[in-house]
């Protein structure tokens, strides 16, 4: 039987927050084992507590965070490392797969190939983030990716944009998307709240919050009825300030009376997601960069008229005017013309919409990406 273990500390878990990555690594465990192939997940707890679970045959290790000051990764690796020994004693492991920088300070063990999934890592998002490269998390970057046998993109963009930072040294690459949950996200009988803008996903400047906040006078002037809902966690800066305050500080009161009609809802569990999709006029993320992003399928598969990034891999997920709208990140004129355009022209949204379904719908389901994956594992 083949036996994948993912590592990664974002699994989710009930009332803790998690990404995108979290929501990746179970939609496709539960896919896996569906097809006979038995899944362990390893990663570091949210608490000081060692956890084990079994939920839908997908075999669950939360293990204790360690708090050792300038030691805790050397003392995590080390349980990590443990742990999945144990593991692969009991079940022999086929294939570990981990994100960008996971495999640093793993040990390799013999016949088992290791993956790299990049999710966009650290050098990736250097350039969004306008920053640096930390010395640290640069060297467990390149030390991880010399360590891995294998690499799996998940679109062509972050596939390439990668190779400008780090070498995959002549090993096999394949780009597959992320499966989306087809199940959970379809057309619901819930009437959508005229004009209402929805974005989901982390509160942040790459993520492009600033900028489609900005690009709400410009549409509320337009509409007066317009609203704008802001689903997600907070980002905080390195001095460990509130990006939701910077907002609420800085840029709302430029807004004026628009100001009272945006709202920041928090994190929202990912099954609670789609009937806030449901009640959009039109979805906007308008990100600076992305590796693939998962919400934008998730609104194409229920039938949502959709604003995306036209930077990234903006182009391969969306066809301009015909599934969907690209825009300017940096630009907030543009975000809200394209906006105000999907107000302004309900017949072509309603077929774009009904276009954006069945294309997520051929390209992100779980059995056609699963497949996919099996058939990369089993070649490497």
């Amino acid at each position: 039987m083949m036996h994948i273990c993912f590592v990664t500390d974002e699994y989710p878990k009930e009332g803790f927050p998690h990404g995108g990555i979290g929501s990746f690594v179970k939609t496709i465990a539960k896919e896996l084992v569906q097809r006979g192939v038995r899944v362990s997940v390893v990663g570091i707890n949210y608490t000081q507590n060692r956890e084990y679970e079994s939920a839908d045959d997908i075999h669950v290790f939360r293990l204790p965070r360690r708090h050792l000051k300038g030691f805790a990764w050397w003392a995590n690796a080390r349980t990590i490392n443990k742990t999945i020994a144990e593991i692969h004693r009991q079940n022999p492991i086929t294939v570990v797969e981990t994100a960008e920088l996971g495999l640093a300070f793993l040990n390799k063990i013999k016949g088992v190939k290791y993956v790299i999934r990049t999710h966009g890592g650290h050098h990736f998002f250097s350039e969004a983030e306008n920053r640096g490269i930390d010395p640290w998390k640069g060297f467990q970057e390149k030390r991880s990716f010399a360590k891995a046998d294998a690499f799996i993109t998940v679109s062509e963009y972050v596939k390439t944009h990668t190779a400008k930072y780090l070498s995959y040294k002549g090993k096999p690459v394949e780009t597959i998307n992320y499966p989306v949950n087809i199940d959970l996200f379809r057309p619901i009988s819930k009437a959508a709240v005229d004009k209402s803008i929805v974005f989901a996903g982390t509160v942040c400047e790459k993520k492009g919050v600033r900028q489609l906040v900005q690009a709400f006078e410009h549409v509320k002037e337009a509409f007066p009825a317009a609203t704008l809902h802001i689903y997600g966690r907070d980002w905080f800066f390195p001095d460990g300030s509130s990006y939701v305050k910077m907002l609420q500080d800085r840029e709302l009161p430029a807004l004026g009376p628009a100001a009272a009609s945006i709202f920041f809802h928090g994190p929202i569990s990912h099954l609670h997601l789609p009937e806030k999709y449901a009640e959009a006029h039109v979805c906007a993320f308008p990100s600076h960069m992305e590796t693939q992003g998962l919400v934008v399928p998730e609104a194409m598969l229920m039938k949502k008229a959709v604003v995306f990034s036209a930077l990234g891999p903006g182009p391969e997920t969306i066809v301009d005017g015909q599934t969907g709208l690209l825009c300017n990140p940096h630009s907030p004129e543009d975000i809200a013309q394209k906006i105000q355009w999907v107000f302004d022209n309900p017949d072509e949204v309603d077929a774009m919409a009904e276009r954006a379904r069945t294309s997520a719908l051929t390209k992100y389901s779980p059995d056609r990406i699963v497949g996919l994956n099996l058939a990369f594992y089993k070649s490497l």
